[in-house]
């Protein structure tokens, strides 16, 4: 079961970054760890420095942007937060969540949520 799980998350953030590249987003990191938290995907979109949680579940149950509760967010921020330590710039931020849905077709959809939280809550 926890095989297929990883999987389908792993799937899911291929099928994410494949979505972000298509919508213009420079993809410059993955997977960034740090013993507060992750951040599954660093993107630049314009001039904004995108932090994105990506989100992967089977059809049906609760979608996957309502799996972001206030401890992920807390995480996510606190990862984001030791990135920027490590690589400064002077960009405007925005946290993001990729929601990925199994399709009818067996296929992945992803819904990008552009600034889905702040780094405040």
């Amino acid at each position: 079961m926890a095989d297929a799980r990883h999987r389908l998350g792993r799937a899911g953030e291929e099928a994410a970054v494949a979505e972000l590249v298509r919508q213009g987003f420079r993809i410059l990191a993955r997977n960034q760890a740090c013993r507060c938290g992750e951040v599954d995907i660093v993107a630049l979109e314009g001039g904004c420095l995108c932090f994105v949680e990506v989100r992967t579940r089977g059809r049906g149950g609760i979608g996957p942007a309502e799996t972001v509760d206030a401890a992920k967010r807390r995480r996510v921020v606190a990862a984001a937060r030791d990135w920027l330590f490590r690589h400064p710039v002077e960009l405007p931020i925005r946290f993001d969540v990729a929601s990925v849905v199994r399709g009818t077709g067996g296929g992945l959809e992803v819904e990008l949520l552009r600034n889905a939280f702040d780094a405040g809550e």
